[in-house]
């Protein structure tokens, strides 16, 4: 087949007009199709006769179908770049930003009302001279009950309170969750000589059911001092000046005798929480917040220390109690049931 020169003239005009013609992005997908398509495009076909013509006239002619193919697509790209820059118009015309108008706010997240807490808490102690120390949450059985005077038959131990990893070495389980923040204050007396004074902030892990008042994980924050002539009126004093500043000057604070196998003598500390009766008077309670006492002498020899040079006091408490009771919560459950109509409160 072959074409003459002069019609490659008609056929150029007749794509130019086609393409003036397209209305839409799609009109230009069609037209696109129908001229420059690479099965069935009528420039592409064009261009595949080159080889189809007369030998004497495949040079010029073949020179032609490439300038006919480059006018058009370069008549398609100023097309193209019209319709964007009408596009663009009509953006700015009839949906101009007003920039005078005050921002869109965007949500700010917020610390979770435990990690406030939590803070609250190492800030008091910090005033206080206390360091932080953290540790593994993932713990040798050995520093976790051995090191604090936890025997195997201790409750601790058992199944119910303990969720023991899948290892086992030398026919026993000896890797567990820490189910206290005690074990990092071992780690601490073994690498540290007195004086010692760190609080020892954590996740802890116990298997025991769920309720309003208990979880199976909670942060915990326990504290330890050991030095020459630390007495059990030290340990008071710090934890009455703790108690005044997480829940107010005004404060009463109680202790009573308690055990832990890792202190002696151990107490309790409770203090005097007002409750708002239904005649709108209000009476008080006794609410114990945190377990404390004097470091047992064996805990201080087992870390090479001496117990008859050195005495320390140690205390532990929950967080999450201590923000139950700061904001009159009842449930320890809401903190860590996603719910940002709760969250969001705080």
């Amino acid at each position: 087949m072959t074409i003459a020169v002069p019609s490659l003239v008609t056929l150029e005009a007749a794509a130019l007009a086609a393409l003036a013609a397209a209305p839409d992005a799609a009109g230009i997908d069609d037209w696109r199709a129908m001229w420059l398509g690479r099965q069935d495009g009528r420039i592409t076909g064009l261009l595949r006769s080159v080889k189809d013509q007369p030998a004497p006239e495949r040079a010029s002619f073949g020179g032609a179908a490439n300038l006919l193919k480059g006018r058009v697509e370069a008549a398609l790209a100023e097309k193209l770049g019209g319709m964007k820059s009408a596009a663009l118009r009509e953006l700015t015309t009839t949906a101009a930003l007003d920039v005078s108008l005050p921002g869109r706010p965007q949500t700010i997240g917020r610390l979770h009302p435990v990690t406030q807490t939590l803070r609250d808490i190492i800030a008091a102690f910090g005033e206080m001279g206390f360091r932080v120390a953290e540790g593994p949450e993932v713990e040798w059985d050995r520093y976790n009950f051995d090191a604090m005077r936890i025997p195997a038959d201790h409750p601790a131990r058992d199944m119910w309170d303990t969720i023991w990893v899948d290892s086992i070495i030398g026919g026993k389980r000896d890797m567990l969750l820490r189910t206290h923040t005690s074990p990092n204050q071992a780690r601490v007396m073994e690498r540290q000589a007195p004086p010692i004074r760190v609080i020892v902030p954590g996740k802890c892990y116990r298997q025991e059911a769920t309720d309003a008042t208990h979880e199976w994980q909670l942060t915990q924050v326990e504290g330890l001092a050991v030095d020459e002539g630390v007495r059990m009126s030290d340990l008071k004093g710090i934890l009455y000046e703790f108690a005044r500043r997480m829940f107010g000057p005004d404060r009463k604070i109680m202790f009573h005798h308690s055990y832990f196998p890792f202190v002696e003598p151990g107490v309790e500390m409770a203090i005097d929480w007002p409750v708002k009766q239904a005649d709108g008077s209000t009476t008080y309670k006794w609410v114990e917040i945190l377990g404390a006492g004097m470091v047992h002498p064996e805990i201080i020899a087992n870390h090479g220390h001496d117990p008859k040079k050195y005495t320390g006091f140690a205390f532990g408490l929950g967080v999450e109690r201590v923000a139950l009771l700061r904001w009159g919560i009842e449930d320890i459950r809401h903190f860590y049931a996603n719910d940002l109509r709760f969250l969001s409160q705080f």
